[in-house]
């Protein structure tokens, strides 16, 4: 990302119902602190002006050391400002909740996002293609991302949209985003992650629902198939990847990369399932090889 789109405070300027709201509480939560800091700041001039050793005007009073109505302020406006914070927060965190779906009469696009070394890969399940540095999806639709990573921990954030979310090895999460305008928006990186961290970054392109089937009709062009041997080379560490595409894709990939067998380990869901049996049958049971083929 380069100085020019920092400097566009992006996160200021949302494109969705999301980034509006989080948008939203971020100027009332600094108008609320600035209730405190702004006088702080101008009594801080005030009595350095007015307390001068020049100003014999200024009263002098060593010994004095209480006063309830300065007690009162310093404690009734910060608890004051705590608990309407706190309740925003409150309400704000169920309603923002990044697993909790957006309200809209139309189905959401399904997207799986795998965080790599330094790129993004982005697998539509449904539409059975895939991207690389590029997501796309039509405005007014909401889109259900299930995020994961497959290489160190990262973020994904397209802050004008809202919500940045952690990806993680062997762990998945959610979001819920909407586009309510057209455009291109930048997605990036949000974590440090190594060397090509500061290219990290996608277009997040939000289109007419004409202009995204010709999207996917051009993806579907490739021949190109995201399968367990092209996702094992698109996972070796590269900078600045362009943009590309994926045809067909092999249904099972995001579950490998998740569960970490994309190498052709064995998954950990099954691995996790094969120690409940063990138990059930008093560790008698084993995995299943050409001598044993019943596993028994």
């Amino acid at each position: 990302m380069d100085l020019g789109t920092i400097h566009d405070f992006l996160v200021l300027n949302p494109k969705g119902p999301i980034g509006a709201d989080e948008k939203d509480l971020m100027i009332l939560a600094t108008v609320l602190m600035l209730i405190v800091v702004l006088p702080v700041f101008a009594l801080t001039l005030y009595f350095a002006w007015h307390y001068r050793a020049s100003n014999t005007k200024a009263t002098y009073a060593p010994n004095w050391s209480h006063s309830g109505k300065i007690e009162a302020v310093c404690w009734l406006v910060p608890f004051v400002i705590v608990g309407i914070l706190g309740t925003v927060c409150w309400i704000s965190t169920q309603r923002l909740d990044p697993f909790r779906p957006i309200a809209s009469d139309v189905k959401p696009i399904e997207v799986e996002v795998v965080s790599l070394d330094w790129k993004w890969l982005f697998i539509y399940p449904d539409l059975k293609i895939a991207s690389v540095n590029e997501l796309a999806f039509p405005v007014g639709t909401p889109v259900h991302f299930r995020i994961t990573s497959g290489s160190v921990m990262n973020a994904f954030f397209i802050p004008q949209l809202g919500s940045q979310i952690y990806t993680m090895s062997a762990m998945q999460t959610q979001v819920n985003l909407l586009a309510s305008e057209a455009g291109d928006y930048t997605g990036f990186s949000a974590n440090f992650s190594g060397d090509g961290f500061s290219d990290m970054s996608f277009d997040a392109k939000a289109m007419s629902e004409g202009d995204f089937e010709g999207w996917v009709k051009n993806a579907r062009a490739s021949k190109d198939s995201l399968t367990l041997a092209s996702y094992r080379q698109l996972a070796q560490p590269s900078e600045r990847a362009p943009v590309a595409y994926y045809g067909d894709i092999e249904p099972h990939v995001f579950h490998d990369v998740l569960n970490q067998c994309a190498d052709g380990s064995l998954c950990r869901d099954d691995a996790m399932r094969f120690a409940s049996l063990q138990e059930t049958y008093d560790g008698r049971l084993a995995l299943c090889t050409p001598a044993k083929p019943r596993g028994l």
